[in-house]
């Protein structure tokens, strides 16, 4: 739920319950008070009762009885008629207040038939005397006040007329009291309600964020909030999510960059520390007159320098893959038509392999007029690297090699495959991480830096293409990338749109 309908909720809970539950409160401590089980039922109270005094409820019981009184003496007969009993009963009714009229010890008439069988037992005789005539019966059990009036009915029989008052019912003072009460009780209900609901809804997921953002403070990315809130709260809860899960990420691939770089030193130490251990060995051995005949000095000299132009080489490459990997190095993209470019790289190649006796195979399966966007500098490494990996794992008399070009619809797929050693399958997906050799020795008499494979998959996904190896150990190995085809748009004139 969202904060401003939580507030809006509480702003009518604080006004509305306890109203609604102080009117209950009402009724229900009227109801009691009123001693309901004494013959007063639900439908019979008058509620304006309960904030009058008694002198006023006497007054109006006084008012009816000396109507009837009145009328008594001028003709008693008139209070045999049930229409016009009736219609004093109903003027005193809604004040509490109601007739009994007895003929003998029958009930003759009875404005409250229910409450009148309650007191009519208790009613006092004909003809007996009370101290005044202004003083009536009060029954302190039932709380009812009571006027008599004796008459005779027209055929000679005893009768008496009751006004009765509910007196129970005049209860402003304990009503008072407990209605303070009630209204405190309510108060407390209210506000404790309240309060815990906001609580569950606002302050307890504020207690967890803050437990998971002081997770997240001392390193702990596993520290999960998962809600089904909606609000304000629940996408504080997602949003966190989000940051946990990308913070996370961010530490795993942190921690995985340390790992590297801490794997790219010990390789770098490895393949710089071979040629250098045998630069000094070969100039120990000059300078201690090992090379005693001029054979073997230009033998010692030839090597030293070979080892310092392997050293020169790994440099170069670490040189070139730091600056494609942190992209300082800008690329210079032009339209390459495929069969003029890649012949032209074939035929460079192909003089070299030539000399090592190793075949080379070239069919180009695309059309002429293809083009692709890339930086020719860039692929003729690519195409290089790939190469000049391939004859260094070449293990094989008859040598081969065959480069193709496929059509792949809107990109073309360039493979480069070999006869050579293979690669086992448990390195294929390796074999394009910095520094990594299959042979785990990282035996350099073969040469390499275990990068050459890295710098052309960076190379090859900059030109938003990508690249990935097959092949099996001692069958040779292949190498595939693909880049997509440009396509110029032709503009349509009869449709005004380019197509």
């Amino acid at each position: 739920m969202k904060f401003k309908t939580r507030l809006r909720v509480t702003f009518i809970s604080i006004i509305a319950l306890p109203l609604l539950l102080t009117s209950l409160s009402f009724v229900v401590i009227g109801i009691y008070l009123m001693n309901v089980q004494q013959g007063v039922g639900l439908q019979d109270i008058d509620y304006t009762m309960m904030t009058e005094n008694v002198r006023e409820f006497t007054s109006n019981t006084d008012e009816a009885y000396f109507i009837l009184l009145e009328q008594a003496r001028m003709d008693s007969r008139k209070l045999e008629d049930k229409q016009y009993l009736e219609h004093i009963n109903s003027e005193v009714s809604r004040r509490s207040t109601y007739l009994i009229v007895r003929k003998e010890d029958e009930l003759y008439y009875a404005g409250d038939e229910k409450a009148a069988q309650l007191i009519f037992d208790k009613l006092p005789r004909f003809g007996e005397e009370i101290l005044a005539e202004e003083t009536g019966y009060y029954y302190s059990d039932m709380e009812k006040y009571v006027k008599k009036i004796d008459f005779r009915f027209s055929d000679g029989s005893e009768g008496s007329v009751f006004v009765i008052t509910r007196l129970n019912s005049l209860i402003s003072k304990h009503l008072l009291i407990d209605m303070f009460i009630a209204i405190a009780v309510i108060l407390i209900f209210t506000s404790i309600m309240l309060t815990q609901w906001i609580r569950k809804g606002v302050f307890i997921p504020i207690d967890e964020l803050n437990v998971a953002m002081r997770k997240i403070k001392e390193g702990n990315f596993d520290y999960a909030l998962q809600t089904d809130a909606k609000g304000e709260i629940g996408d504080l809860y997602r949003n966190y999510e989000d940051m946990r899960l990308r913070l996370k990420e961010s530490e795993e691939e942190k921690q995985e960059n340390e790992k590297r770089n801490k794997e790219l030193i010990s390789n770098i130490s490895h393949d710089l520390k071979t040629p250098i251990t045998a630069i000094k060995g070969y100039v120990e051995g000059i300078m201690d007159g090992v090379a005693d005949t001029p054979e073997k000095m230009d033998k010692y000299i030839k090597t030293v320098y070979n080892k310092a132009n392997d050293m020169d080489k790994l440099i170069n490459e670490l040189t070139v893959y730091s600056g494609i990997d942190n992209n300082r190095i800008p690329y210079n993209f032009h339209r390459i038509n495929v069969a003029d470019y890649f012949g032209d790289c074939v035929e460079e190649v192909g003089l070299d392999l030539e000399s090592r006796n190793i075949k080379l195979n070239y069919s180009n399966l695309v059309e002429p007029d293809t083009i692709v966007i890339a930086d020719p500098e860039q692929m003729k490494k690519v195409i290089n690297n790939i190469i000049n990996n391939s004859v260094k794992y070449m293990n094989k008399r008859n040598g081969q090699i065959d480069i193709r070009i496929l059509d792949e619809v809107d990109s073309i797929r360039v493979e480069i495959e070999d006869n050579g050693k293979g690669i086992a399958q448990k390195d294929l997906q390796k074999i394009f991480d910095r520094f990594y050799r299959t042979d785990s020795s990282r035996n350099s008499a073969q040469g390499g830096s275990g990068i050459g494979l890295s710098i052309v998959k960076k190379i090859i996904e900059d030109h938003g293409g990508y690249i990935w190896a097959t092949g099996k150990e001692d069958e040779g190995a292949c190498i595939h990338f693909v880049l997509r085809k440009y396509i110029e748009l032709q503009y349509s004139r009869n449709g005004g749109r380019y197509e």
